[in-house]
């Protein structure tokens, strides 16, 4: 039996649970029975052991499981004549005053809060939208050219050069030895030989790249190069060093040129231009609207968040932040990393993630709910479909998510979201604005 649930906050509730003491000693009694037919002892045959040599072994586990069991079941079932919505697990606590005869425990636990969604006509969202032209698609045709690049010598008959006197030049590989000293002295990772890296990349800092350009093969420059305050290396980060570099080797970059040939080589077994720019097209759109999506996605769930008040139970971010930690761990041992020996993350390293995340879950079941944007079996098989466009054999794809019920809860779970961001964009007010390709991109122009 359970007493009135007492309320200790907001979210936080207290009920007693007792039951009849005798009620735990007779079913402990019938499990010792139960677990005496197999028990097995040193010197006896099976189900031969003294009730007492089990009560001995076993007693206090199986006294424990028949509380637990007991307590839990109370516990339900005063929580549904109550009708509360349980957020995590109860704390259990042992009362010492119980009434002669009884047992009698504190439950203390959280229940689900009444959301009350925002007014989603007050909500001014801002969404982008970006456009493919004929120059991202230019773009993306150079970088599949840069992808496919070869190099030459510089300075052979007819290649980019006259004989011996070809210097380096933005575009060109360069192979190099170079060794670095601060106050005369080598430091470590400032010497190497035959290091090869293409002038214009980036690879190396600008006052590297600047006094290589303009030498010849076979010549020599020193320079000062001062160190980034920031430099990743931190012993040399902020000194200036002094450089030499030799050039040993200069080669051109020849791009394939965009005809047949290079089209064949992307796929097209016609050589038709046309039909390769149409695909290249057709995979930055699908790239694109992807990207898009994911942005105005987010920026529904902020503005969500943002409007929506709501006191959240403190169980459930700890459970979610518990799973992001695990998620964590999880994900550097994919990497390669030796986690056996880590401590655990502290949790606080997730709350604030965690806490959005459990907002979030909330402030959409009650949309979903309220508004029924539940995913369909339609909407689900078009998704997977979308995604088998850009795979070889769609059928092997649509195999693989109705193969497997959690793969498929996944596209379930995107699919319920794609109607919540649809749903309130279409309630909310709403700015689209204008994305350059390579914003969205995240490229730099």
């Amino acid at each position: 039996m359970a007493t009135a649930v007492e309320s200790l906050g907001k979210l936080e509730r207290r009920m007693t649970i007792s039951f009849p003491l005798a009620d735990v000693r007779s079913e402990v009694e019938a499990r010792l029975k139960k677990q005496a037919k197999t028990a097995r002892y040193p010197g006896f045959r099976p189900g031969k052991v003294p009730m007492k040599m089990v009560a001995a072994q076993y007693g206090y586990q199986i006294e424990s499981d028949v509380l637990n069991d007991k307590v839990g079941q109370a516990f339900n079932a005063a929580a549904n004549e109550n009708q509360l919505r349980v957020a995590g697990f109860p704390r259990i606590e042992p009362k010492q005053d119980a009434a002669e005869g009884m047992v009698a425990f504190d439950a203390v636990f959280e229940v689900y809060p009444e959301v009350q969604v925002c007014d989603l006509s007050t909500l001014e969202l801002d969404t982008i939208q970006t456009p493919v032209t004929d120059a991202e698609i230019d773009k993306t045709i150079e970088i599949l050219r840069k992808q496919r690049v070869h190099y030459h010598v510089k300075g052979e008959a007819g290649e980019h050069g006259d004989g011996g006197e070809a210097i380096a030049a933005n575009g060109d590989r360069v192979t190099v030895d170079f060794v670095g000293k601060i106050d005369g002295v080598e430091f470590a990772g400032g010497k190497a030989d035959n290091y090869p890296f293409v002038l214009g990349e980036g690879r190396m800092l600008a006052e590297f790249e600047a006094a290589t350009i303009g030498l010849k093969v076979g010549e020599s420059k020193t320079f000062p190069l001062t160190f980034p305050e920031d430099y990743h290396g931190k012993d040399v980060a902020g000194k200036t060093a002094e450089f030499t570099i030799t050039l040993k080797k200069l080669e051109w970059a020849h791009l394939p040129e965009v005809d047949a040939e290079f089209a064949k080589s992307l796929g097209m077994a016609d050589g038709d231009l046309n039909k390769m720019r149409a695909d290249i097209k057709t995979n930055l759109e699908r790239e694109v609207a992807g990207r898009v999506k994911a942005r105005n996605k987010e920026a529904v769930m902020d503005g969500l968040v943002s409007k929506t008040e709501l006191d959240v139970p403190k169980a459930l971010v700890e459970e979610e932040s518990r799973r992001l930690a695990e998620g964590t761990r999880q994900d550097m041992a994919a990497r390669g990393m030796d986690v056996k020996n880590m401590p655990e993350f502290p949790l606080d390293l997730f709350t604030a993630k965690a806490d959005r995340r459990v907002r979030l879950g909330l402030i959409l079941s009650q949309l979903v709910s309220e508004n029924k944007l539940h995913a369909t079996p339609e909407q689900v098989k078009a998704q997977i479909e979308d995604f088998a466009q850009s795979y070889e054999d769609p059928k092997e794809v649509l195999k693989y998510y109705y193969s497997d019920r959690r793969r498929l809860a996944e596209v379930e779970a995107l699919v319920l979201e794609e109607n919540v961001v649809n749903f309130v964009l279409g309630k909310a007010k709403v700015t689209a604005k204008d994305v350059s390709f390579d914003e969205l991109m995240g490229q730099q122009g």
